[in-house]
């Protein structure tokens, strides 16, 4: 039996949500912090001519220049394109723009002429290094320039040992151990790598390895270059000249105990008073696990709130944070070059584009702005309570509460709060900060789980030392706040909190 092959068109009529260039860039704008916001508008500006940085202050001194978009402090635009329709009209707008002495084509002419120039004669003859040219008039200390003017860096753990390293008395091969060890050394200051690998990567004896190490940990800071926690408490006690104390004796032969607070076992199995082995466990308690803490983490980062709550008579009032966002304008030179009849068809192409592209991103942000102050109000809606009296009052809230609230999509509500944050007379909080679970309160009402942090946090603060409250204890006094939960629960959040059991809270006087 033969195939029989053929050909023929099938029209079917169907709906299919494709998600267009524009709304990608919305949507990631959506979720950007204002770091990473002010990265792509600078990236933009960078590629895009049709957008210029408005002046700071230019919508207070005056009226708005034709094209800026900005978001003030009430979350509506100034000037901002709100429809296609309107696109129309920026790219050519119906009342000319006074042109300047010469036209756009005459200035593009003379702009070409640079092409003309002999630049390498340029780069011989002048010089733009202000360390090799000088300045007429003035002394060295006024060209100088401002000590805040000047980019340093922190300096790291391997920088502070390797300048010490050179001015310590090292013979050529102990140097090179010496920075082998010390490129070795984790964030923490411990020297993680086995010193026969060392000794075996340098080709050189292990005793040598181990005559260098004992040198390389004296250097600052105390206790660096130990192999574990002991080794690093005990160098920090040798430094102290207490490594003959009992502190020394604990670090060095009971450290699993000391961390349990077993004193008693302790002073029985050192046939000492357990008062001598609780202020031996203090002087222990003073000194510092971790030597590279101070050198190493990375640099802080300082939070710009995108949305500022404050009280106002008896309301709190939401508004946008001016400053976080760069206010954009579009370029009149480049709209004066549309209109320029002497342009040609391929430049006005291209400005046409960049146009459109400019007018999107203008857009987008404005959209981003005002979906972020509308999820801030509702926020504050749900959330007066603790603005009124703190944490102890953060009721549970979820996405789909807001999400019905301002008519958005969970989704949208989700990315709109995703790393951004709001000043608020409680502090500064991240606007997921106020989504949180719940824990069934003996009423019937959600407690929020930062709620009950908050009480266990309270609660471990008052407790007596010499008898710490268990997971149990702190559970049953919940209950007692009519918070019904689970001991496991209690044990769960404590852990999240960074807080001990209760057997390694307790004190021995």
């Amino acid at each position: 039996m033969a195939l029989e092959v053929k050909l023929g068109q099938d029209l079917r009529l169907r709906q299919q949500l494709v998600m267009t260039p524009q709304l990608q860039q919305a949507i990631k704008i959506l979720q950007l912090a204002v770091p990473e916001l002010e990265m792509v508008v600078q990236r933009e500006l960078e590629q895009n001519p049709m957008l210029e940085l408005a002046e700071p202050g230019s919508s207070s001194e005056g009226p708005v220049e034709s094209g800026e978009a900005a978001v003030n402090g009430d979350g509506e635009l100034a000037n901002a394109p709100a429809a296609e329709s309107e696109e129309a009209n920026l790219a050519a707008p119906e009342a000319p723009v006074e042109a300047p002495s010469h036209d756009a084509a005459v200035e593009l002419r003379e702009l070409g002429a640079l092409e003309k120039l002999d630049w390498r004669e340029y780069a011989e003859n002048y010089s733009n290094n202000w360390q090799e040219g000088s300045l007429e008039g003035g002394d060295d200390e006024e060209r100088r320039p401002a000590v805040e003017n000047t980019l340093t860096r922190k300096s790291s753990l391997e920088d502070h040992l390797i300048w010490q390293l050179r001015l310590a008395p090292f013979s050529p091969l102990e140097k090179q151990i010496a920075a082998a060890i010390v490129y070795n050394l984790n964030e923490d200051g411990y020297l993680e790598t086995p010193l026969s690998e060392l000794a075996g990567l340098l080709e050189c004896d292990l005793t040598q390895v181990e005559a260098v190490l004992k040198r390389v940990q004296r250097l600052d800071p105390p206790g660096v270059a130990a192999r574990d926690l002991s080794e690093c408490l005990y160098l920090q006690l040798v430094n102290l000249g207490m490594e003959d104390s009992l502190s020394a004796r604990l670090v060095r032969s009971h450290l699993d105990l000391l961390e349990r607070h077993r004193y008693a076992e302790i002073a029985k199995a050192l046939n000492v008073p357990v008062a001598q082995v609780s202020q031996a466990a203090k002087v222990i308690s003073l000194l510092e696990p971790k030597p590279g803490r101070d050198y190493g983490g990375q640099e802080a980062v300082y939070i710009v709130p995108d949305v500022i709550i404050h009280k106002m008579d008896d309301e709190y009032v939401v508004s946008l944070n001016e400053e976080a966002v760069p206010r954009l304008r579009l370029s009149g030179y480049y709209r004066r070059v549309l209109q320029d009849g002497e342009a040609s068809a391929e430049t006005k192409g291209y400005l046409q584009e960049r146009l459109r592209s400019a007018q999107w991103l203008v857009k987008s942000i404005y959209q981003r702005q005002q979906t972020i102050y509308k999820v801030a109000c509702s926020i504050v809606k749900f959330q007066r309570d603790f603005f009124e009296h703190g944490i102890s009052h953060l009721r549970h809230l979820v996405l789909k509460d807001v999400a019905d609230d301002i008519g958005m999509h969970e989704s949208t509500i989700s990315r709109a709060t995703a790393n951004k944050y709001a000043h608020t007379p409680q502090g500064t909080f991240e606007l997921k900060f106020f989504f949180t679970s719940g824990v069934k309160g003996a009423s019937g009402e959600d407690v929020s789980a930062e709620t009950v942090k908050d009480k266990i946090r309270q609660m471990v603060g008052s407790e007596n030392r010499r008898d710490p409250l268990s997971d149990q204890a702190i559970a049953e006094n919940l209950r007692q706040s009519e918070i019904n939960i689970a001991r496991r629960t209690v044990a769960k959040y404590r852990q999240a909190l960074g807080i001990l059991p209760s057997a390694r809270r307790k004190q021995v006087d």
